[in-house]
């Protein structure tokens, strides 16, 4: 896209969607229940999470400046996944985005200990946010897949983003978890052997 159009809301209510369907990007309408507008609300969705895991760690002292501009920074991003998503045909991610993404994973992960067992979500009020946003942006991933197999075009720098952002989210809760109440280890059931 070369040059971006200047948009501004005015109205905010059009009745196009009290029958059931949604314009998107280039005005094409579309039913509410379309792959596409399943995947586009689902990556609002693990946006809006990832707003206030922003919000709880500006109220507290898990991350740096640094580490928290990247994640201010990835959230933008994440808005991009939408609009790319809204203008198919367009692409906003590119690799280095992708890139950013795994030179902060590096950066949280590299003192982090080895992990010996799964952990829970829990450890502290920004470390469950990651959680939340880990999961419900494996739940964007699994929707962008679906609109693919649904025989759509999906651009692939924007499908490793996302996969992507859901691994920074695990290693990000673990880093504020021990920042703050300690990681939630599972403790599993005594396991039985099942009779035939």
């Amino acid at each position: 896209m070369s040059e971006r159009k200047g948009y501004r809301l005015t109205r905010i209510y059009t009745r196009t969607g009290d029958k059931g369907m949604t314009r998107i990007g280039e005005g094409q309408q579309l039913p509410k229940s379309h792959p596409r507008i399943h995947a586009i609300g689902s990556v609002d969705e693990a946006n809006s999470w990832l707003g206030m895991l922003i919000r709880s760690l500006q109220q507290g002292n898990e991350v740096n400046q640094k580490q928290l501009a990247a994640i201010q920074d990835i959230q933008h991003r994440m808005f991009d996944v939408g609009g790319e998503l809204a203008m198919p045909g367009y692409q906003l991610i590119q690799e280095e985005h992708t890139k950013a993404i795994e030179a902060l994973i590096d950066e949280l992960n590299e003192p982090l200990p080895n992990l010996k067992n799964f952990t829970l979500p829990g450890g502290g009020q920004s470390a469950c946010h990651c959680h939340m946003a880990r999961t419900v942006s494996r739940r964007a991933e699994r929707t962008i897949i679906e609109l693919q197999e649904s025989g759509e075009a999906v651009n692939e720098p924007l499908l490793k983003f996302v996969n992507r952002l859901s691994d920074l989210m695990y290693v990000l809760g673990r880093h504020c978890a021990l920042q703050d109440e300690g990681e939630v280890l599972w403790q599993a059931s005594a396991m039985t052997e099942q009779q035939p």
